[in-house]
């Protein structure tokens, strides 16, 4: 399903505390104002609003939002009307707390399972989530049509997995090893450097120091 409207990434951190809210409204409470939840969740009414319009357009004067039809179009778009499989490949310390992290969902994103070259990590996560042998990467992915795969193995390792991972099927990848991965065009890669977004933090907090 083709999206027509894209939004920011702070809004998209907050659609998931929006839905969340309206899930859990009395059922009789048929329509629902911008009002109502920048107060209930302490956000400011006007940015509210915005999220809200850049998802499903502006509610209606003195009515707000019908609550099922805002759910609905808030549940389309975190999930771009599909569900997406995700494995993990490494699973240390980072790769399992990914793994057994409950938060995809509310994105319409479900990691299913985590592969490692250590057959002794193999078995079953805390939450009883798969771990499994790498031999078992491509099979996997292809047998469940697992569109995303995360990488979280040390940098020499890295390049030889993401090929794997494309060569699987895989039509999207999460990279938080320090490599510089080279993918197809058609094959979407987001780094992401832990150490970068620190240092990112401990440079801005100086700043307000000064």
């Amino acid at each position: 399903m083709k999206q027509e409207r894209t939004v920011a990434r702070a809004t998209l951190g907050r659609l998931p505390e929006y839905l969340k809210y309206l899930r859990n409204t009395d059922p009789e409470t048929k329509t629902v104002s911008a009002t109502a939840i920048s107060k209930a969740l302490g956000y400011g009414e006007v940015q509210v609003r915005k999220d809200l319009s850049a998802v499903c357009g502006a509610g209606k004067p003195k009515i707000g939002y019908v609550t099922e039809e805002l759910i609905h179009a808030i549940e389309q778009y975190l999930s771009g009307g599909e569900h997406s499989r995700v494995v993990i490949v490494g699973a240390g310390k980072l790769g399992g707390a990914l793994l057994d992290y409950d938060g995809f969902r509310s994105f319409g994103m479900e990691i299913v399972a985590a592969f490692d070259s250590d057959e002794g990590k193999c078995g079953k996560s805390p939450t009883g989530k798969d771990v499994l042998s790498i031999d078992r990467l491509e099979t996997y992915c292809r047998e469940q049509g697992v569109r995303i795969g995360v990488i979280a193995v040390p940098k020499k390792a890295a390049q030889e997995v993401c090929d794997r991972l494309v060569r699987a099927g895989v039509r999207a990848i999460w990279n938080f090893s320090t490599a510089h991965l080279k993918v197809p065009e058609d094959v979407l890669l987001q780094n992401e450097n832990l150490a970068l977004s620190l240092a990112h933090m401990h440079f801005m907090l100086s700043q307000t120091q000064r």
